[in-house]
């Protein structure tokens, strides 16, 4: 180790209290508005209360699978050479969080076929700035972060942000229900707006540590060009992000849970506050577990367990029609979910060299929304013209090839000489 690096690394240990409380923080509050408007729920109802039809809901969420394709390579460009990343986070950041407000305002102000519109553009928006912050933001806990502690880190945060959205969930299901504000969506979208404000305002607490190393500045068509180089120089890597859209594809029915759950049991705002609860619950929970696990095993194991749980989830909820075993499905479907995620989230930063770190990142995202664009759209055709059940067994096929990939193809990257 140069004297450079272990300089570096010595900062990382000294300031690791600091930025290990600033990232609880930021997961506490600043992820709540993204998962309220990830989980399958409050979006799905409020499309639904428009009168969008299944090809509408499939849009929406393909709508932000386009913005969080595109950006990822900009992301990656804009931070790679510079010496600290914080800055540009945090802007992209801020951005990312007024397209929450705006679908808060377009649930105040607009109705019908205009306001679905408006929410279809703001989704590609949200996405856009949602694909550079994760680029950015991945980097940063990479730099402040180590690789022993990334685990119970991003479970901790997960947990801490979980009960926070677990509760905005079932206090949005009382919005509803009463029609706060003259619109429990829009009053609910409001609320997550100011809580993942408030999140991000914690990372200025943040000390980022400047890299003995980076790489000099380029553009998106240089690195382009340099792509096939990086990925044929680690075959692990190239087909782990392989996997991972498998995976991603699977995720095509993750819109018509609600609905389905709508078609065989009464839904109202109360209920939808349960299944918000189960599902953002279960998932934050569940994440420390997934987190203290993959500190011991590696992310490899805890994705593979993750979309296990997932599927055994989505069988069980194609024979449930009742409300109680709906939100154990929804709870189990969380659980499943958060394991995925996290463990497609930090395995990508166990590959490959700490310069090439950016581009990693947004070559995973990237390929990966650009299934995530497909996927929707698949799902709301198969919807249309067959029903719930093909739509949840394709799905279901995709996921498992995801893991059988892996087992068979995929070596742990800390396990590597």
């Amino acid at each position: 180790m140069s004297d450079a690096e272990a300089r570096y690394q010595r900062q990382v240990r000294s300031d690791l209290p600091r930025n290990f409380a600033a990232h609880l923080a930021h997961g506490m509050l600043g992820q709540t508005g993204f998962r309220l408007i990830q989980a399958p729920t409050f979006v799905e109802a409020f499309i639904v209360s428009l009168g969008g039809t299944p090809m509408a809901l499939g849009a929406i969420r393909a709508a932000q699978s386009v913005g969080m394709f595109l950006s990822p390579v900009l992301g990656a460009t804009s931070i790679e050479h510079r010496k600290r990343v914080l800055p540009a986070g945090l802007w992209i950041g801020g951005l990312m969080r007024l397209q929450i407000l705006g679908i808060a305002c377009a649930a105040f102000f607009l109705s019908g076929q205009s306001a679905l519109v408006a929410v279809g553009a703001l989704f590609v928006l949200f996405g856009f700035f949602m694909g550079m912050q994760g680029v950015i933001f991945s980097f940063l806990m990479s730099k402040v972060i180590p690789v022993d502690l990334r685990g119970r880190l991003t479970g901790l945060r997960q947990l801490l942000g979980g009960f926070t959205a677990a509760s905005v969930g079932w206090v949005g299901g009382q919005l509803v229900e009463g029609g706060a504000l003259g619109n429990g969506f829009a009053a609910t979208f409001a609320l997550a707006f100011v809580l993942t404000s408030l999140g991000l305002a914690s990372l200025l607490f943040m000390r980022e540590p400047v890299p003995p190393s980076r790489r000099p500045v380029s553009n998106v068509r240089q690195r382009l060009r340099e792509l096939p180089a990086m990925l044929s120089e680690d075959p692990d890597f190239t087909r782990y992000f392989l996997a991972r859209a498998l995976a991603i594809m699977g995720r095509m029915s993750m819109p018509f849970y609600l609905p389905y759950a709508a078609s065989r049991t009464d839904i109202g705002g109360s209920e939808l506050g349960q299944l918000t609860f189960a599902f953002v619950f279960a998932m934050s929970a569940s994440n420390l577990m997934w987190g203290l696990i993959a500190d011991r095993t590696g992310w490899r194991f805890t994705f593979i367990a993750g979309l296990g749980i997932w599927i055994a989830s989505v069988l069980v909820l194609m024979s449930s029609d009742t409300l109680g075993a709906m939100v154990l499905v929804m709870a189990g479907i969380g659980s499943g979910r958060g394991g995925f995620m996290m463990s497609s989230q930090n395995l990508v930063l166990e590959f490959g060299s700490r310069e090439n770190l950016p581009m990693r990142i947004a070559v995973a995202n990237s390929a990966s929304e650009f299934v995530g664009i497909l996927a929707p759209l698949i799902g709301g055709l198969l919807i249309t013209v067959a029903g719930y059940p093909e739509v949840f067994w394709t799905g279901i096929s995709f996921q498992t090839a995801a893991m059988v990939w892996v087992v068979l193809f995929v070596r742990e990257p800390r396990g590597r000489s």
